[in-house]
């Protein structure tokens, strides 16, 4: 399996747990014998768009166009990123915005829409402050949504399972090695 890990934590210092769980999710799936590449959204010279005519017919970045070209090269979708407001970084929101635009994510036809990355799974993974089960279940984790609903499942990407890993800040060095175990397990089978 080819499986691609976005890294939407935009601090690029190594020392967040994000980065902790994408090498360990990256070192299972090698170990397995899955073929990964990364994309760290803090080292993208990430735009913004500014305006329905840039999202629709502007230039794609270069950053971008690697970007949608790892997309198709991959079975798996991995998305990492810390909880910031109840939803993702805004860097990472910027960086899909310009990666999945009409043409690449969902072509619009005759009929409507193609789904465009059909044949796709994918996983979300999302550290957070809070209780996870509060995010869940109080908040109905917004933050999930919109990546999962209106931009990989319109997409085709599916089905996209989430992990959501709360108090994050008291885990301890027991908690962080459990967290980096499981997302070692789903790298290695590639879920």
């Amino acid at each position: 399996m080819k499986i691609l890990i976005v890294q939407g934590h935009p601090d690029p210092n190594q020392t967040h747990l994000g980065h902790a769980l994408a090498t360990a999710y990256a070192d299972g799936a090698r170990d397995a014998g899955h073929e990964v590449r990364k994309i760290a959204i803090a080292d993208a010279p990430v735009t913004f768009i500014r305006s329905q005519a840039d999202f629709e017919g502007g230039t794609v970045p270069a950053y971008a166009t690697e970007a949608q070209e790892a997309i198709l090269w991959a079975d798996h979708l991995v998305f990492l990123f810390p909880l910031w407001m109840g939803t993702m970084p805004a860097l990472l929101k910027a960086w899909i915005e310009q990666v999945f635009r009409y043409g690449f994510a969902l072509a619009k036809t005759e009929n409507g829409y193609k789904r465009m990355l059909k044949h796709k799974t994918g996983r979300i993974v999302v550290t957070m402050g809070m209780p996870a089960i509060f995010y869940r279940a109080y908040f109905g984790a917004p933050g999930t949504k919109v990546l999962r609903r209106p931009i990989l499942g319109v997409s085709g990407v599916g089905p996209i399972r989430q992990t959501f890993i709360g108090r994050v800040d008291s885990l301890g060095e027991a908690g962080v090695r459990r967290w980096c175990d499981r997302l070692h397990n789903f790298g290695a089978d590639g879920a």
